[in-house]
């Protein structure tokens, strides 16, 4: 394992004013599928059945800006995210020749949200890689953040010739929080959880997690692209799809096999992260031993057979947006690397 540490920032971003309260005339209301939320590119529709339902799953097609590499770079998004979050990443790897595939995936954003679907990671999985056979793809490397990253850990454990390089960006499944104390919730209880769901409540938590701390004002765009869905008539089925993956995120952990990966394999995280699904229900000694990223990072680094671990001392959950320069250049030169 290689181990590279980036300076952390000199000084501290200065906090803007919090966005107008959830209730404010002018806060965007989206559909139950995103619609009137724009994406950068365009979005293509690939049609899949699935236990018995037929569905969408939308991804943007990004072809790579001058001369091309001949290499494809699958991104996927994490539980409060969507494919349009990659933006600034979409338009870093294009620039340098990649071709980039980014899917909602099914239950999440601009993508059908059956009510009744037993979703796993391994479905998940085989959703996306319908979609590269559909497009022709052999081989890709993914990368994934958040709860991506647990997805795109499972993607390699089952297609390992079709992926040529995994990249995890602060996954979330570094810990088996069940096995650590976090008790069981119903889907019925996350369902009600999530319907109380408002801009204010995740721009608070999106501080303190994803930006250890910070604020700028362009984060509030990808808090009202989460909340919007949460003001109209979208309010219950994204409710009851983030309830069903929360029960998959819960019960199935791919901690115990990053020992089993067979590729190379970066893992970049800002350590100051503390994602841990499912905390707020833990015991307080309980809650005290979780989401500590700065420990788990090199521990699980060491599991992975072929791995490069990078780190950000002052970053939080989402380093590909609070600084994406210094994310980009860390992944780039990576990528150059491991061809």
């Amino acid at each position: 394992m290689r181990v590279l540490l980036l300076a952390p920032l000199l000084a501290s971003l200065a906090l803007s004013a919090m966005a107008a309260n959830d209730t404010a005339d002018d806060a965007p209301v989206y559909g139950p599928r995103l619609e009137g939320f724009d994406y950068p590119w365009a979005l293509h529709r690939f049609e899949l059945n699935s236990q018995q339902q037929s569905l969408e799953m939308m991804y943007m097609d990004v072809a790579p800006q001058g001369d091309a590499n001949g290499e494809t770079v699958v991104l996927m998004h994490g539980k409060n995210f969507c494919g349009a979050t990659w933006e600034a990443t979409i338009k870093a790897l294009t620039q340098q020749g990649y071709r980039v595939i980014a899917p909602d995936q099914i239950g999440f954003c601009k993508s059908s949200k059956p009510q009744h679907y037993q979703y796993s990671f391994q479905q998940l999985a085989s959703n996306t890689h319908a979609l590269l056979e559909h497009l022709g793809i052999e081989n890709a490397t993914v990368l994934g953040h958040s709860m991506g990253g647990m997805l795109a850990t499972r993607y390699a454990l089952m297609y390992p010739d079709a992926t040529q390089r995994l990249v995890l960006v602060n996954p979330i499944g570094l810990e088996d929080w069940k096995a650590k104390g976090v008790p069981w919730q119903s889907i019925d209880d996350w369902y009600e959880s999530e319907k109380q769901a408002s801009a204010d409540k995740m721009r608070e938590y999106q501080q303190s997690t994803y930006y250890a701390g910070h604020w700028k004002g362009e984060y509030d765009r990808w808090v009202e692209m989460q909340a919007g869905m949460y003001r109209g008539e979208g309010r219950d089925i994204n409710a009851w799809s983030q309830a069903l993956t929360y029960d998959m995120i819960l019960t199935q952990p791919v901690v115990y096999e990053f020992k089993d990966l067979e590729i190379p394999t970066l893992l970049i995280v800002g350590d100051q992260d503390n994602t841990a699904v499912g905390k707020g229900l833990a015991p307080e000694e309980v809650q005290k031993t979780l989401g500590h990223y700065a420990e788990l990072g090199p521990e699980i680094a060491e599991r992975i057979p072929e791995s490069t671990y990078v780190h950000f001392e002052d970053l939080g959950h989402s380093p590909q947006v609070q600084a994406p320069e210094r994310f980009h250049e860390s992944l780039l030169e990576w990528l150059g690397q491991n061809h």
